[in-house]
């Protein structure tokens, strides 16, 4: 025996879904009888929601519910596309900002040359620029430990070439088979130090000579 077709649950929304992931409620969305409205070109005040909706379409705008909490909760009649652009931009800087800073891992041996050294610099270089901590190691396997002091010379010639970038965080030190060093980026240090000579310069600079007549010098 067939089963009776079972009857349509109704039409499907497309809309329904949007408003379920927005993060404000807008236009149609706003039930309350009335809501406080703020914002430009607008005399702010108390508005049945019908009358600020009205207001909100005049502009070619909308009326976007930005603290739903309140009572009655305020209403502001923006371009929401335009604020949710701005908020997701606004939010991308402050994520960039707050960036955690990473320690980067810079490998030598004892026996680095020149070249691979001049690498591994412009390397350094960027990763402090960035924010970025440097860990700048040497690795000594089997009777290169015996090359220490090579070692050595080498991460101090590698502080050497990053110190207007990278501040030393301590001198070379041996753990298990490896020397290294810690680097911390310097662009607060340098800016500060700019700004001192500049202010040091200014202090500096020469008052204007008097130039003494023929005559006077001549008597």
């Amino acid at each position: 025996m067939a089963f009776p077709p079972r009857p349509p649950r109704g039409a499907f929304n497309p809309r329904f879904k949007k408003e379920q992931q927005q993060e404000h409620r807008t236009n149609h969305m706003i039930k309350v009888p009335e809501v406080r409205l703020v914002g430009e070109n607008i005399e702010p005040g108390i508005y049945a929601t019908a009358e600020a909706a009205k207001i909100a379409k005049e502009q070619e705008l909308d009326l976007v519910e930005i603290s739903p909490g309140a009572n009655p909760p305020v209403c502001k009649i923006i371009d929401y596309n335009k604020f949710l652009y701005e908020e997701k931009k606004k939010k991308k800087e402050q994520k960039a900002k707050s960036k955690t800073s990473e320690v980067k891992e810079i490998r030598f041996t004892p026996n680095t040359d020149d070249h691979d050294f001049e690498f591994k610099v412009k390397h350094a270089e960027k990763f402090l620029q960035d924010g970025d901590k440097v860990k700048a190691h040497v690795q000594f396997k089997g009777r290169a430990i015996m090359f220490k002091e090579r070692g050595e010379l080498l991460l101090l010639k590698f502080a050497d070439s990053l110190k207007d970038v990278g501040a030393l965080e301590g001198l070379p030190k041996m753990e298990g088979k490896r020397m290294l060093v810690m680097f911390a980026p310097r662009a607060a240090q340098k800016k500060k130090s700019g700004s001192e000579l500049g202010k040091l310069h200014k202090e500096e600079k020469p008052a204007p000579v008097t130039e003494t007549p023929a005559a006077e010098n001549a008597s």
